[in-house]
């Protein structure tokens, strides 16, 4: 009978592996265009939300959209029973600073935290941007209604909180409305300075800055392709990691880009009507997102948006030239598609939020033999682990194998030199970490 216990429970786990859930689909149901438009339309309505602007007055200006923006998360709270942690975090920073800070003022960032059950410390995040600017950066004066750089991020995040609320998860969910993006990165900058004085341990970050135009300025029109953005290798390596990259790979398998592909991945197995396109750069040539900021302490951090930009629009005053009206204003965003990145954003924190932890070590062996080995450290309460491997020249993580329980492999017959590896921990619900690539090497 203890046998067939253990055989019956291997075989339920085994069947687990591979599988949809039927809750993603119902996260993805639950994601409301509509709300997604009342939320745009509400932002664009400050007037400005520009980080220098207003903080006195309910109808216009920063200070009336981040107490907008809180006053959701609060209402989102109550609707399940006081289950989101809502806070401001906030930064003063001088006009010395940065050009753009043309004087002293606070960078407000309002916080939802959703804590898990098991691991309460350990985040993942979501992140939109509250301010607004025009072509002047440092006018805080002027209309900036910022529909969708960057009201449909903000308006993103918060429609996805509406819908995670009502689950239950194992790590916690962080729903972030940054500020002072626009002038410099401030408020992701804060931030992360709070982040690694408390030691958060942040799976990573979805950082939305635009997901809601579907009209190009290259004249393409699209309302499935969408870009995911991601560096290569963190800032913060060590020069062992940098040699034992030059020997064994890695140049393109940083944290930051298996939490890109883990997107991917999930996308094309859940929303394969739409098209993720993987962009190895750390963000659109010469520009940034709030994102960065994570990069830069050494957390993964993807930057999701739309494919074809509409350079019209963004950080432009409004106004008609030569035939063309400029500025970023409601009638160019695309609720249907903000509504299905917002999906995107959701089932992915939905299935992190789900997952058990990564194994910290992967060690990986195997030269001069006809196989690949791995070792790996293993992780409580799973049901085991995947070890993917793809050609070197594949952006994507095209095979797998799941071995059990284990904590070191073998795969035969697979030459160790012609592929890059990884593997992912498993939980007994079907949910998968995030692919570690192998930071060790068998003796």
């Amino acid at each position: 009978m203890h046998k067939f216990a253990i055989a019956c429970i291997f075989l339920f786990s085994f069947c687990l592996i591979g599988q949809t859930d039927q809750r993603i689909y119902d996260i993805m149901s639950k994601v409301s265009a509509e709300r997604i438009k009342k939320d745009v339309t509400t932002m664009v309505n400050f007037g400005t939300r520009h980080t220098l602007s207003d903080t006195i007055s309910y109808t216009r200006g920063i200070g009336a959209a981040r107490r907008w923006v809180k006053s959701e998360f609060d209402r989102i709270s109550n609707n399940c029973n006081n289950c989101l942690e809502v806070s401001y975090q906030r930064d003063l920073v001088k006009k010395e600073e940065s050009t753009r800070i043309p004087k002293d003022v606070w960078v407000v960032n309002v916080m939802a935290i959703q804590r898990g059950t098991t691991y309460p410390d350990r985040y993942i995040i979501m992140s939109g941007d509250i301010d607004s600017r025009v072509s002047d950066a440092n006018n805080y004066i002027s209309d900036s209604p910022g529909a969708n750089d960057n009201a449909s991020g903000m308006a993103g995040t918060i429609e996805a909180a509406r819908v995670l609320s009502n689950y239950k998860f194992e790590n916690s969910i962080i729903y972030l409305g940054l500020s002072g993006e626009e002038q410099g990165l401030f408020g992701g900058q804060g931030l992360v300075k709070s982040a690694k004085e408390k030691g958060w341990d942040i799976i990573g970050i979805f950082n939305n800055d635009m997901i809601g135009n579907i009209k190009g300025g290259d004249g393409i029109i699209s309302n499935t392709d969408f870009r995911i953005f991601s560096e290569p290798v963190p800032p913060t390596e060590t020069e062992r990691e940098r040699n034992m990259r030059r020997f064994y790979g890695g140049e393109v398998d940083g944290i930051s880009r298996q939490l890109a592909r883990y997107v991917y991945m999930n996308v094309k197995t859940y929303m394969p009507e739409m098209n993720p396109m993987m962009i190895y750069r750390l963000d659109r040539f010469g520009r940034g997102g709030h994102h960065r900021p994570f990069n830069d302490a050494g957390y993964a951090g993807i930057r999701i948006m739309e494919a074809h930009e509409n350079y019209t629009q963004q950080h432009q005053d409004i106004r008609v030239e030569n035939g063309i009206a400029y500025g970023d204003v409601l009638e160019h965003v695309n609720f249907d598609y903000a509504k299905k990145l917002t999906s995107v954003n959701a089932i992915n924190l939905a299935s992190l939020a789900w997952a058990p932890p990564a194994p910290k070590e992967v060690s990986i062996g195997g030269i001069v033999e006809p196989s690949a080995k791995f070792q790996w450290s293993k992780v409580p309460g799973v049901t085991g682990y995947k070890i993917y491997w793809r050609d070197t020249t594949s952006s994507t993580w095209d095979h797998s194998r799941f071995v059990g329980d284990v904590s070191e492999y073998t795969l035969e017959g697979v030459v160790l030199d012609n592929f890059f590896f990884g593997v992912s921990a498993v939980g007994k619900n079907g949910f998968e970490s995030v692919v570690v690539f192998p930071n060790a090497i068998l003796k």
